[in-house]
């Protein structure tokens, strides 16, 4: 079974997201910071680190 963790997203979304789902927010935003920047290879993990900053801030501020 997948680990949950418990963030709060409003009142008609589900109170639970696994690490999964979360990984998948991350991924991509991770995304359309690589396309923005021009598809420019070589930054996968600032893209990485940069969006799971701001999806982990939006949660965490719900």
């Amino acid at each position: 079974m997948a680990r949950t963790t418990t963030f709060k997203l409003g009142k008609s979304s589900n109170p639970t997201m696994t690490k999964e789902d979360i990984n998948k927010l991350i991924e991509k935003k991770a995304f359309e910071l690589y396309e923005k920047r021009g598809r420019k290879p070589g930054h996968s993990t600032d893209d990485w680190l940069e969006a799971e900053r701001i999806v982990k801030g939006k949660l965490a501020s719900r």
